[in-house]
């Protein structure tokens, strides 16, 4: 005769993790969308049926022990392998049915995802698909801890352990304000820029070391002062004369010069470009469903410019340059 043991509920592992994460109860206990009274109770149940203190209390801290460390550290993979279960039920099903939470970069998520998500939801109404916009390092954290199944992002980043697909290349252009000289040219080469200020955004932002490769290809880059949260300050900052920066075409085709000054070239030579791609879990039984919603994807970014973005940059070409010519 089998004798089954007490074991403890994912919902009081779920409660540890966030205790272990925000190192204070009250905070674990907002983050658990609980009171902090019920969090209390539901770790004391934890470690009743654990028979071991996972967490020393006082009254101005909260500590893990060394073996409640472990256990979180355990719990993390039971929370995930049980939303991989979940997974494989939903995808028995019909793709791109049930929830799928997707996490995407604030560099895509403003040009890409209104442009899509209405063919994705008319396709696929079945789908709910939940989304959240975070810097990649940030995304990588909860894909890893369960709390996301999918990551729209950019390429090349560190994605150890983890497995991906790229289906777009995204050049770069240079924008720069009214009247420089770069209008004078078609193509703007990095070498062009050489004695040129570009601007970037700031730490923790994937682009940002998207352009900083540029540096070593002879591109001067200013990480002083001048940095931003988004490409739409880094716009309002090129358009009162503060320096270049680099913008996907992305966000070009998105109209983000749209209401400005701001003029943009694309920049010639080989890999200058970033590249669009998913991320997710090694053992996510979710890949029909990923393949598919990557096809949608696909067909947006393989989509030629619009006719109103071919007739303003037809028209910044025709601009006279204003300034010293460099050839």
């Amino acid at each position: 005769m089998t004798t089954y043991r007490p074991l403890p509920t994912l919902t009081q592992l779920r409660h540890l993790i966030a205790v272990a994460d925000h190192g204070h109860f009250g905070h674990a206990a907002e983050a658990c969308f609980i009171t902090q009274s019920s969090l209390s109770a539901s770790i004391k149940e934890l470690e009743t049926t654990l028979g071991r203190v996972l967490v020393e209390r006082t009254r101005r801290s909260v500590m893990m022990t060394p073996l409640g460390l472990d256990v979180v550290r355990r719990a993390r993979k039971a929370v995930v392998d049980v939303g991989d279960i979940v997974d494989l039920v939903h995808a028995a099903g019909a793709v791109l049915s049930g929830p799928l939470r997707l996490g995407v970069i604030p560099t895509i998520a403003p040009f890409l995802l209104p442009r899509v998500m209405r063919a994705i939801g008319k396709a696929h109404p079945e789908l709910k698909l939940y989304l959240r916009e975070e810097q990649t390092a940030r995304l990588i954290e909860g894909l890893g801890a369960g709390d996301l199944d999918l990551l729209l992002m950019a390429f090349p980043y560190s994605t150890d352990g983890l497995e991906t697909a790229v289906f777009a290349d995204d050049p770069f252009w240079v924008a720069f304000p009214k009247g420089h000289w770069c209008a004078a040219k078609e193509r703007v080469s990095i070498l062009d820029l050489k004695t040129e200020e570009l601007m970037l955004l700031g730490e923790g932002h994937c682009l940002r070391g998207h352009a900083l490769g540029l540096h070593a290809r002879g591109a001067t880059i200013s990480t002083g002062d001048f940095q931003a949260s988004s490409l739409q300050t880094l716009m309002q900052m090129v358009d009162n004369g503060l320096g270049l920066t680099v913008l996907p075409k992305m966000a070009i085709d998105a109209g983000i010069t749209r209401g400005t000054g701001v003029q943009v070239r694309p920049l010639e030579g080989t890999i200058i470009s970033r590249q669009i791609g998913f991320a997710w879990r090694a053992a996510s039984s979710r890949r029909a469903d990923f393949a598919r919603l990557g096809e949608f994807f696909r067909d947006e970014l393989a989509t030629p410019l619009s006719p109103s973005t071919q007739r303003g940059y037809k028209r910044r070409r025709s601009n006279k340059a204003v300034g010293p010519r460099r050839d």
